[in-house]
């Protein structure tokens, strides 16, 4: 995720756009904050300039006197890194050869290899590791064949695939800024005398609070006074849908959304995508189970949630590829790093990878030979840095300290790397590895479902859980892992003590503290026969102790006898379980810390980012 704004402008109302995208900028830092960059047609001159490094938006401001200069229109972007480590070079805007092109971006184009293969056998020469040059080259390249600049971005748009958001300007048209968005956000801003483009609503706020936002395959240019919409060669008919902002900037940044992690939660939808079409586009995952294929010990490390998500690896290692694989907690690792050897393989899953037991246990496992997979979400942190092989996420930043976005991309990191794994050893032919593959690509719909269908049973049931003092989160199979994180997020910020059990492990003693109205939790792996048959027996025995028994799942479990509340959250099977499961507990921990007075983005105790023992 990464923060794009873009002003055009009459010079006689608005004689230089510099101010405005500086200001914009800063306040979208919430969306990346590795690199900064500006590019504006200059006064005067009509040069194109362009200023950019690593570092945070003030840095990059103050280190070039950004403000000392004049534009006439311009772009800027503060970037969170996905394809390419946070520097000077892979900063954006990116340029064309010539230097009359720059193009800002915030998505990932999936094509971009063959896309830049194509280019540098023509001829072009790229800079940056990133996927977004090839928008400033393929530009470039139909200007060169005789395209008027319209036509030349049609073309563009018509050959990337992947999900982007897409600002471009160019040296012949000062006052013409091209953009399109498939998937990742792109509003335009009405003002009198300019118009802007952005990625989010905050940028715009001191100067407009007219806004439209732009739908999925919609491209076309903003002017000073114009604004015109393409889709698919015909044009949009964008007037009523113009919105007037009333939030408060403070608001605003927050998508208008009251805290951070309800943000979050809600862009599971989107970065779920992101990540699946990033991990096809990059093939890290493929190149990782390559490494793990060849290893004859795997392990996975991890803290807290991400801990979690390692557990999930596991589960899916075994029944997607028939490898074991041990899991630890990263503070714990003193006693597996003795069974670290030439031959092994450690994945260690890091959100910012900086966690500082998470390192000490790549080192001391790198120490005995053992070779490392990184997943993070950080590009170019620590613990990716000093690994064999990495693979991102890409959720983008994550304010709210409790992970949750993060969590799901993880998952379906690590799910891809034990399908290839899978594929890779013979276990799954290509056709079934294919298969679920593709099937991971609704991540993100079965997120956005569960939100929608669950969110009437989750503000009846908050009212129900504020007044206990503790509760029980039950699981089997995959939902035993699913379990220790749902308990984590309801303890971490509503303050309410969760505790999570493999659901046949609650009668030897867990069960002793079950009495009327006890909650008692139960998230369903999936709804086949076999595990339902499993649960109920579960279900049932607490029943007997007049727990207050409640079921997350699918429609089959509307079957269960003894279930006092059932939170229907639409089909799944048993890989595609978290993204169905995990986001309706994300919100009912949401709701029940708003509930209970608890600030859910900043819980006591607790920091983002643990880097000291």
């Amino acid at each position: 995720m990464c923060g794009i704004v873009g002003v055009v402008a009459d010079p006689d109302l608005v004689p230089n756009v510099v101010g405005m995208l500086v200001e914009g900028l800063r306040r979208l830092e919430y969306r990346g904050y590795d690199s900064a960059g500006f590019a504006f047609i200059e006064c005067g001159t009509g040069r194109l300039i362009v200023l950019k490094d690593r570092g945070r938006i003030d840095d990059v401001v103050k280190g070039y006197g950004v403000l000392r200069y004049c534009g006439v229109s311009g772009l800027a972007h503060t970037r969170w890194a996905t394809h390419g480590k946070p520097s000077r070079e892979n900063a954006h805007p990116h340029t064309d050869c010539g230097g009359r092109v720059a193009v800002v971006h915030n998505g990932i184009i999936r094509n971009y290899a063959e896309l830049r293969d194509l280019l540098e056998s023509r001829g072009h020469k790229f800079v940056s590791e990133t996927d977004t040059e090839v928008v400033a080259h393929l530009f470039e390249e139909f200007l060169s064949r005789g395209l008027e600049p319209f036509e030349a971005f049609r073309r563009v748009v018509s050959l990337i695939e992947g999900a982007y958001a897409i600002a471009l300007l160019h040296v012949g048209e000062p006052n013409r800024i091209y953009f399109a968005r498939n998937v990742s956000p792109l509003v335009i801003g009405l003002g009198e005398g300019f118009n802007m483009v952005s990625s989010d609503i905050p940028s715009m706020l001191p100067y407009t609070r007219r806004v439209v936002a732009l739908r999925d395959g919609e491209y076309g240019f903003i002017e000073p006074y114009r604004v015109y919409i393409e889709k698919d060669g015909e044009a949009v008919e964008w007037r009523r849908r113009v919105t007037t902002v009333t939030w408060s900037v403070e608001s605003a940044e927050k998508g208008g959304y009251p805290h951070f992690m309800l943000k979050e939660i809600m862009e599971q939808p989107r970065v779920l995508y992101e990540t699946y079409e990033g991990l096809l586009s990059s093939g890290e995952a493929i190149d990782a189970a390559k490494l793990i294929a060849e290893a004859d010990l795997v392990f996975v490390t991890g803290a807290g949630t991400s801990f979690h998500a390692g557990l999930l690896f596991a589960y899916y290692s075994a029944l997607l590829a028939s490898t074991p694989v041990i899991p630890f907690i990263s503070s714990e690792y003193g006693i597996y790093e003795r069974l670290a050897r030439p031959g092994s393989v450690l994945v260690a899953v890091s959100q910012s990878g900086e966690t500082i037991d998470t390192l000490k246990a790549l080192r001391a496992f790198k120490s005995r030979g053992a070779r490392v997979v990184a997943v993070s979400n950080v590009v170019a942190s620590t613990i990716p840095r000093e690994s064999d092989r990495v693979v991102y996420t890409r959720a983008g930043p994550e304010i709210g300290v409790a992970a949750t976005k993060t969590f799901l991309t993880q998952v379906l990191a690590l799910t891809m790397i034990s399908v290839e794994l899978g594929r890779v050893r013979g276990v799954l032919g290509d056709s079934e590895a294919s298969g679920l593959v593709a099937a991971l690509r609704s991540a993100g719909d079965l997120a956005g479902r569960s939100l929608q269908l669950g969110v009437r049973e989750v503000d009846r049931l908050v009212e129900t859980l504020k007044t206990r003092n503790s509760m029980y989160v039950l699981g089997r199979d995959i939902g035993v892992a699913l379990a220790y994180e749902a308990a984590l997020k309801i303890k971490e910020v509503s303050y309410l003590h969760a505790e999570a059990y493999p659901a046949g492990e609650s009668k030897h003693g867990p069960i002793a503290l079950v009495e009327k109205g006890f909650p008692v939790f139960f998230l369903l792996g999936s709804g086949s026969e076999e595990h339902l048959d499993k649960v109920q027996g579960n279900v049932l025995e607490m029943k007997a102790r007049d727990a207050l028994t409640i079921v997350v799942g699918p429609p089959a479990a509307s079957r269960l006898k003894g279930v006092d509340v059932f939170i229907n959250v639409g089909e799944y099977d048993e890989v595609t379980a978290p993204y169905a499961v995990m986001p309706v507990i994300q919100l009912l921990a949401y709701k029940l810390a708003v509930s209970l007075g608890r600030d859910p983005d900043k819980p006591r105790n607790l920091a983002k980012t643990v880097t000291v023992e």
